[in-house]
């Protein structure tokens, strides 16, 4: 795909480590001009963003909290500005609050959709004009096995996971005849900080192993390519599971 996505302009949330840098890292080698957001993490993205710099890619680093609609809306003006208007959106960013049955409380379940699920939308819906007045636009939503399996973070996060594609089928559905596209990717049991410590997961793998950052990269820039797939979810489980 080199250069493929020459003069497109990408926005990752979640971006500055594991699974979404590892996006902003094949979207920008694929030829796009990327913007890395994170919530907290500046550092990480800055170097994120540096890093594609020396390779010659336009990119900038955005800390800002997606869950909230005015952040959104800076996070957009300042991609265009600097970078152009968003043709590719990624939206990964996310957070893994594990509880029991008898441990959830509602503020776990409220920030858990707040940031898993609203900021999907209030992103999607930032970068709609944009896309509409391109015609063209890829809109990509990093779901999970959770969302059809019984996960192992809690009932929460199968929760968030599952309304973000149909959030996915939603979109895909009105945006079909205006040349966007918009899917969902499904990891399950990935090597990244959320696993550390948890060993004993390999186990349930019939592959033998955890997925990689890089194969989920890998499934995104699969449907960011392919202006004939929408609505749909591509599941990465390593065997575990089947659509």
């Amino acid at each position: 795909m080199a250069d493929s996505l020459k003069g497109r302009t990408a926005l990752v949330t979640g971006g500055s480590r594991g699974i979404g840098a590892a996006i902003c890292k094949l979207l920008a080698k694929a030829g796009a001009s990327v913007a890395v957001n994170c919530r907290e993490r500046i550092d990480q993205a800055d170097a994120l963003a540096d890093e594609l710099r020396k390779h010659g890619v336009r990119a900038v680093a955005i800390a800002a909290d997606v869950s909230q609609r005015d952040a959104v809306g800076k996070i957009v003006e300042r991609v265009a500005a600097e970078l152009g208007p968003i043709d590719i959106l990624v939206n990964n960013a996310g957070i893994a609050i594990t509880r029991g049955v008898d441990d959830l409380t509602e503020d776990d379940f409220d920030r858990t959709i707040l940031v898993n699920l609203k900021s999907a939308f209030l992103c999607t819906q930032a970068v709609l004009p944009m896309m509409r007045a391109k015609k063209w636009g890829r809109i990509v939503n990093i779901s999970s096995g959770a969302a059809r399996g019984a996960g192992s973070i809690g009932p929460h996060y199968n929760a968030s996971k599952a309304g973000m594609e149909g959030l996915t089928r939603g979109y895909a559905a009105r945006l079909v005849k205006e040349g966007i596209t918009v899917n969902a990717v499904a990891p399950s049991l990935i090597e990244t900080d959320m696993m550390k410590g948890a060993p004993q997961l390999v186990s349930r793998i019939p592959l033998g192993r955890f997925g990689t950052a890089e194969e989920v990269a890998k499934a995104v820039m699969l449907l960011v390519d392919n202006p004939y797939m929408t609505g749909q979810t591509i599941a990465l489980s390593g065997g575990m599971a089947f659509n």
